[in-house]
């Protein structure tokens, strides 16, 4: 009953495979593997550009943190929601690889519309030089609270930005669980949509460790090839992550993770939909499911080995008196359905 993280889940035996098949003989480090040509080649093709840039990197941070550096300059600010992971998780790192580029928060929650985005980037830029500049917009996809911006919002929210003269990054270390739930093709989540830049995360659906950044127009790939090297995120046996790619979009098997955790999510949520006490934060729209429980009913899950994270509380809570605490659950590819209706039974007590 694993529902901590998508990260902490299995690797997929077929990226593993793919690993040691790569750990024979000599190749190229640093990229010019030839496993890696064929990555450049297969994600020009599911995205629909053939000019892109693509580069690996290992962790979401470095993909985050070097491609918001390369599309903006020190003296701006990355326009972001409230509750996003640049803003949460990342240790400041994109204000860091930037060179000291601040954050700007638009909005309350997880999301932000394209009217809040525009009040916020209309209310920068008018202290002249005394004050921070405009800079990229960023969202991520989906979110930290398991939602996914529509198309729609997607576009709107890019006309605003580029309205500004300002790109848009979007973080993907979801990006295939939000294709899956949208039913779109990567084209149409991205740059058909304005968006310029994006990480099409692999860690958190499958993979051991690796995230293609992709920019739609290769203008800033020199620079985020320096940024990455300079930064020490250039791998020198670099055919390990090209090789968990190549696995990864085999056969789409991304795709294939992504509608496993989703779906898996999806049956938590009916099996917990009704149950006294329970309420849902919203209704799970991609692999994480956010709900309110009885202090009473996370005691008798954890006692019976569920893992699971509280929102906005210690574990320690559950052992104290009180109202209902608010958890996050997040299912992952390999999770067996068995686990998740053994999880419901225990809930219902």
């Amino acid at each position: 009953m694993q529902f901590r993280s998508d990260n902490a889940g299995p690797a997929h035996p077929k990226v593993l495979e793919a690993m040691v098949a790569a750990n024979t003989g000599y190749a190229p480090g640093y990229g010019a593997d030839a496993l890696m040509d064929g990555v450049t080649a297969q994600l020009r093709a599911l995205f629909e550009a053939p000019e892109a840039a693509v580069y690996l990197v290992a962790t979401g941070t470095a993909a985050n943190a070097l491609a918001l550096a390369t599309l903006c300059q020190p003296w701006q600010t990355v326009f972001c929601a409230r509750v996003a992971h640049v803003q949460e998780d990342e240790c400041n790192a994109p204000e860091f690889f930037s060179g000291g580029a601040k954050l700007t928060l638009v909005g309350e929650a997880d999301k932000f519309s394209a009217a809040e985005l525009r009040a916020a980037m209309e209310a920068e830029e008018i202290r002249g030089v005394h004050g921070a500049q405009r800079g990229p917009v960023t969202v991520t996809q989906s979110t930290e609270l398991g939602r996914l911006y529509t198309l729609d919002e997607l576009a709107a929210i890019s006309e605003v930005a580029h309205g500004f003269g300002q790109p848009v990054y979007m973080d993907g270390a979801r990006f295939s669980n939000a294709v899956a739930a949208l039913g779109c093709t990567p084209a149409e989540m991205t740059w058909r949509a304005g968006v310029d830049a994006v990480s099409f995360g692999g860690t958190k659906n499958g993979c051991v460790g690796v995230e293609a950044v992709i920019f739609f127009d290769p203008a800033k790939a020199w620079e985020f090839e320096l940024r990455r090297k300079r930064g020490a995120h250039l791998f020198s046996k670099h055919r390990y992550l090209s090789a968990q790619m190549a696995a990864y979009l085999e056969e789409a098997l991304w795709l294939e993770n992504a509608r496993a955790a989703n779906a898996g999510c999806a049956r938590l949520a009916e099996g917990l939909s009704g149950v006294e006490g329970v309420s849902f934060l919203h209704a799970p729209e991609a692999n994480a499911l956010f709900a309110e429980m009885p202090r009473e009913m996370h005691r008798r899950l954890m006692e019976a080995g569920a893992a699971y994270n509280l929102w906005g509380a210690s574990p320690a809570a559950v052992r104290d008196e009180g109202g209902p605490l608010l958890a996050r659950f997040v299912c992952d590819w390999a999770l067996p359905e068995a686990e998740i209706d053994r999880f419901v039974e225990i809930a219902r007590g």
